[in-house]
């Protein structure tokens, strides 16, 4: 009969450095909007996904994309202004 052992404390012996940085957090911040974004864009699509789009959905995809494109370049800017040079 063969024992199953656990690794309970290979797993969590490096717990404390697995936390995100402060750097980490502030980059998660920065691109929370295009996190938000791009979350409600796949919600306009599942809508969709078992019918047929009517024109309100094709409307609200369009709508979803247009905003998450707006948010990715808004980020763009951002860090090239971060940086130091232009978008």
């Amino acid at each position: 009969m063969s024992h199953i052992v656990t690794v309970q404390d290979a797993v969590t012996a490096f717990a404390d450095f697995m936390e995100p940085t402060n750097a980490e957090l502030n980059a998660i911040e920065q691109e929370m909007p295009v996190i938000l974004a791009d979350v409600d864009l796949l919600d306009a699509h599942i809508l969709t996904l078992d019918r047929t789009p009517t024109e309100l959905d094709v409307r609200r995809i369009r709508r979803a994309r247009r905003r998450a494109l707006a948010a990715r370049v808004a980020l763009l800017n951002r860090t090239a202004e971060q940086a130091g040079g232009a978008a």
